[in-house]
């Protein structure tokens, strides 16, 4: 008999949800075809993604997912857990430094993870985790496309998709002024 298919039945037939799913998930409820359809609606927009959920959901495998079915997919790919970053190496870490910057820098200088992501996506793993300091730095980032480097004089434009994830309530974190809104 040739039943018509259900919506969900149609997303688990799409090719490239196949894909993805046999990389990625194991998917049998209709509920989490749903999801899943929600996260390849949003792997066609080149937009910034943050990611909520428990420790163990597959948080980082939702954002490998969108990662591989965007237009971004053949660029470069930084995977950066924020919370294994000590606080007072996160900004050159994250924007890189000018040679002579500090004690201790590299005598050329060195790219920072959101350089050498350029045109591609930076995966930002326990975003909640980071220092309010370098939230206001990564807003410039997310809103001019540009930062600067540690002991820098001009400004860097990056072209960078960031996806985020956190186990934190970050409405709570904003209400105590640990995250912010913006």
């Amino acid at each position: 008999l040739d039943y018509p298919l259900s919506r969900e039945d149609r997303i688990l037939e799409n090719t490239g949800f196949r894909k993805a799913l046999s990389e990625e998930f194991v998917c049998e409820s209709r509920i989490m075809a749903q999801v899943l359809d929600e996260i390849l609606s949003v792997s066609k927009y080149d937009c910034n993604v943050i990611i909520t959920g428990e420790t163990g959901v597959g948080k980082e495998k939702v954002a490998n997912i969108i990662q591989k079915n965007s237009s971004r997919n053949m660029q470069p790919y930084l995977k950066i857990n924020c919370a294994a970053i000590a606080p007072n190496l996160m900004e050159s870490e994250f924007f890189g430094y000018e040679k002579g910057a500090f004690t201790g820098a590299n005598q050329t200088g060195k790219k920072g993870y959101f350089e050498l992501a350029d045109n591609g996506t930076i995966f930002l793993d326990e975003v909640g985790e980071l220092p309010l300091d370098i939230q206001a730095k990564l807003l410039r980032v997310v809103q001019d496309g540009e930062f600067f480097r540690v002991g820098g004089t001009r400004p860097v434009k990056t072209n960078v998709r960031i996806l985020s994830a956190t186990n934190r309530d970050l409405e709570k974190q904003i209400e105590d002024k640990q995250f912010r809104r913006d």
